[in-house]
Formats: structure tokens, C-alpha cells, sequence
């Protein structure tokens, strides 16, 4: 007879115990994650360093390929040609491109939180409807109504002056829709109806109650239309021709132009470009804590 072997007994897991972790997939481990973001940040910062080392050369070190190499520096001289070129009319340029973009910013983000203001607010004939034109407006990309701008700058005789530039910028669909937004999620209708019980007016209920309620709303819109009238091309480019009256970003496409004439402009071109990214560095770093407090209003209410 053959002796039958015992049965093991069978061992259950205790009770509560976690299921095995399943193991990622390389794509989403923390060293894949990590180079990803490291690639991106390189091909962010690459450019801007490109540009550091290179506004401190000179015509020769651009044209032999030496531009990021952390010898050769010349960047006092690049300033002193810059502003002794044409008589110093790259900062004309730039003293341009702030009164083009920082009233012109300041003016349009005004215009369109009281747009945005009134479209949460009030209720009148035919409101839905004006804010789908509005909304139609973003569609259509800025360079396609450049020509009908032209013309009607020309009938009004606005072409080569300050006003060609200057009203364009106040006009901002898509700003009308961002203000519009932030009303919705910022203004309680019960702070606005407390302001009139307490006898303030529509425009006193606006300026001391609705337009401090939406700062962080209009400082986006500043921010955003600031960048866009700095980094403008097309539209100077169409209605101005007088140099005296250029943005910057014009003003070094000129340059940039006659550089195969005229090798010597490749240092300046470089260099003010590096000065013309100064404004929106200092915009952004200036402002982000507008943003910071929008984002923690929610907490405190």
C-alpha cells in the first residue's frame, strides 16, 4: 500500500490586504517624465541663451559661428553703435513701442472689462446676439483685416501717422469674452445689488466695486494684448513709412534687411532684439502676483 500524501492547506491572504501595485509602463516612469520636461526646458532655454551670449559679439564672432561661446565680449560697444546709429533711432523705436503697446494695452483691457462688465450685468435687446458678433470677431485672424483697416485709415487720412497703429490696438474680441468670463466667476450679483441699495451709481458701482472685483481679469487682458501690440509686424508694416514712426519689431526687420549690403547691422540686430524682450520679461514678472491673488479669491470668500 502506497501512503497517501497530506493535503497542504491552502493559505489565504489576510484580510485587508492591498493588491500588488501593477507596474507602470516606462512611459510614464518618473526618469522618462523627467527627461521629457528637461528636452523641453533645453529647447526653451536654448534660444534665450543663444541670444544672451550672442548680443555680446561682434560682426566677425556672429558670422565664424562663435555666437555661444562665453569669450569675445562686446556687448558695451554693441550699446554704444546701437544708440549712436542713425542718430539714435532704435530707442526712437522703442520709446514708440511703448506708447503703442502700453497705453494701447492699458486702454483696450479698460474698454473691454467694461464690455465684458455690461454683458454680465445688464439685460437688454438683442445681448446675446451682439456677444455672437463678438464672438465672430475672434475668428477672423488679424492679418486678413489689415487691408480693410488700410483703406479705411486712408479714407480718414490716418495712414503714416500714430493714430494708424494706435486705434487698432483698443479693439480686442477675444478680451471682451475673457472679461466676460471673469465677471461670471467674480462679481456676486449680491455685492452689485448691495452698491446700488446703498445709493452708488452704475459707473461709481463699476469703478469702486465691479473693476477691483476683476482686476486679475483685466490684468490678463493687458498682459495679453501688451504682448500682441509689442510683437505686432503686419500692421505697422502696411500702414507706416516714415522709419520715425516704427515699433520696434519694424524697425529691426529694417535693419535686418540690409544686412547682406550691410554685415555691420547683424550686431545691432541681435542686440536690440535681446533689449526688445526686456518689456514683457518685466511685464510678466511685475504683474504675476494679480494672478496669484485671482487665484485664491475663492478661498477667502
Amino acid at each position: 500500500m502506497t501512503a497517501i500524501a497530506p493535503e497542504r492547506p491552502v493559505r489565504t491572504p489576510p484580510p485587508n490586504t492591498p493588491a500588488p501595485a501593477r507596474r507602470r509602463p516606462w512611459t510614464l516612469s518618473k526618469a522618462a517624465v523627467n527627461g521629457a520636461l528637461l528636452l523641453a526646458t533645453a529647447y526653451t532655454l536654448l534660444p534665450l541663451g543663444w541670444l544672451l551670449t550672442a548680443a555680446a559679439k561682434n560682426t566677425g564672432d556672429l558670422l565664424g559661428g562663435v555666437s555661444l561661446s562665453p569669450s569675445h565680449w562686446h556687448l558695451g560697444e554693441n550699446l554704444h553703435q546701437l544708440a549712436s546709429t542713425g542718430d539714435g533711432i532704435y530707442f526712437r523705436w522703442y520709446l514708440n513701442s511703448l506708447l503703442y503697446a502700453g497705453i494701447g494695452a492699458l486702454l483696450c483691457a479698460l474698454l473691454c472689462v467694461a464690455a465684458g462688465y455690461a454683458f454680465h450685468v445688464y439685460a437688454f435687446p438683442g445681448k446675446e446676439k451682439l456677444f455672437g458678433l463678438v464672438l465672430v470677431g475672434v475668428l477672423v485672424p488679424t492679418t486678413a483685416l489689415a487691408l480693410p483697416m488700410y483703406l479705411l485709415a486712408s479714407q480718414l487720412h490716418l495712414v503714416n501717422t500714430f493714430w494708424a497703429v494706435f486705434l487698432p490696438s483698443l479693439v480686442n474680441p477675444f478680451g471682451v469674452y475673457l472679461a466676460r468670463v471673469f465677471c461670471a466667476g467674480y462679481l456676486p450679483g449680491e455685492v452689485l445689488e448691495a452698491a446700488r441699495m446703498d445709493g452708488a451709481g452704475e459707473l461709481r458701482t463699476f469703478r469702486s466695486i465691479g473693476l477691483p472685483m476683476v482686476m486679475p481679469g483685466f490684468v490678463t487682458v493687458f498682459l495679453f494684448q501688451f504682448t500682441a501690440i509689442w510683437n505686432n509686424f503686419f500692421l505697422p508694416l502696411v500702414m507706416l513709412s516714415d522709419s520715425r514712426l516704427f515699433p520696434v519689431s519694424l524697425g529691426l526687420y529694417s535693419w535686418n534687411s540690409q544686412t547682406r549690403a550691410f554685415p555691420e547691422y547683424y550686431p545691432l540686430v541681435v542686440t536690440g532684439s535681446l533689449l526688445a524682450v526686456l518689456p514683457l520679461v518685466v511685464a510678466f514678472t511685475v504683474l504675476q502676483r494679480h494672478w496669484k491673488a485671482g487665484l485664491t479669491a475663492g478661498s477667502v470668500k
